[in-house]
C-alpha cells in the first residue's frame, strides 16, 4: 500500500473520503457485473458445447452421404447438378447487449423462387444419396451459424470478463487500500496538529497568566511604595 501525496488538511480529508466512497461503490458494481458476466459466459459455453455436437453430427452425416453420392454418380453429372443453384442465401448480422457487451446475432436470409427446392436439379441423372447429402448440408448450416454466433459471443464476454477482473483487482488491491492509508495518514497528522495547537494554547495561556501575575505584583509594589512616600511626607 502507498498513500497519496496530499497535504494533510481537512479539505483533502473530505476529498479523499469522497474518492474512497466512489471507489467502494464502483468496486461493488463491478463485482456484481463480473458475477453476472461469469453466469452469462457459462450459459453460453454450455450452449456452445451443445451446438458444436449438433453441428459436428450434421456435418458428419452430410459428408457420409456425399461420399456415397460420389461413389454412385459420375463426377461430371455431380458437378453439373451442384452448379444449378436456384436459391441464394445471405447472412444478416444484428447486435445484442449483454451486460454492456455488444455480441453479434446471425440470421439466414433466403431469397428463393416459388418452385425453388433445396435440391436445385432434376432427378433423372442424380442419386438419392446426393439428395440426402444436399439436404444434410442445408440442415447443417443453421447449427453452424448458431455455433459461430455462440463462439463469438463467448470470446467477447471472455475479453470483458478479463477487463472487468483487472478493474476489480485494481480497486480492491490498489486504489481502495491507498485511499484508506491516505485517510489514516491525514487523520493522524490532523490529530498531531490539534495536539500541538492545544499545547501551544496552554503555553500561551500560562504565559498570559504569568504576565498578569507579574503585572499585578508590579502594581502592588508601586502602590505600596507610593503609600510609604505619602506617610513619610505627612510625618
Amino acid at each position: 500500500m502507498a498513500r497519496l501525496n496530499v497535504n494533510p488538511t481537512r479539505m483533502e480529508l473530505a476529498r479523499v473520503k469522497k474518492l474512497l466512497a466512489t471507489a467502494t461503490r464502483g468496486h461493488k458494481l463491478l463485482k456484481d457485473k463480473l458475477d453476472e458476466l461469469m453466469k452469462q459466459f457459462l450459459d453460453i459455453v454450455r450452449e456452445n458445447k451443445q451446438l458444436r455436437e449438433e453441428a459436428e453430427t450434421a456435418l458428419d452425416e452430410a459428408y457420409k452421404s456425399f461420399i456415397i453420392a460420389r461413389a454412385v454418380m459420375s463426377e461430371e453429372y455431380m458437378g453439373e447438378s451442384l452448379m444449378m443453384a436456384e436459391s441464394s442465401v445471405d447472412v444478416s448480422v444484428s447486435e445484442k447487449n449483454i451486460m454492456s457487451v455488444i455480441v453479434p446475432r446471425f440470421k439466414f436470409n433466403t431469397a428463393e423462387n416459388e418452385k425453388a427446392d433445396v435440391c436445385p436439379y432434376g432427378y433423372a441423372f442424380t442419386s438419392a444419396e446426393l439428395d440426402g447429402a444436399v439436404e444434410a448440408f442445408s440442415s447443417a448450416m443453421q447449427p453452424l451459424l448458431k455455433l459461430a454466433e455462440s463462439e463469438k459471443s463467448a470470446q467477447l464476454l471472455a475479453q470483458e470478463i478479463e477487463k472487468t477482473r483487472r478493474r476489480v483487482n485494481a480497486l480492491e488491491n490498489v486504489m481502495i487500500p491507498n485511499y484508506e492509508e491516505t485517510i489514516k495518514y491525514i487523520k493522524m497528522k490532523l490529530e498531531e496538529n490539534e495536539r500541538a495547537g492545544t499545547t501551544r494554547m496552554m503555553k500561551v495561556k500560562d504565559m498570559i497568566a504569568e504576565r498578569a501575575i507579574e503585572e499585578r505584583r508590579l502594581r502592588d509594589k508601586l502602590q505600596f511604595e507610593k503609600e510609604q512616600r505619602e506617610q513619610k511626607e505627612m510625618a
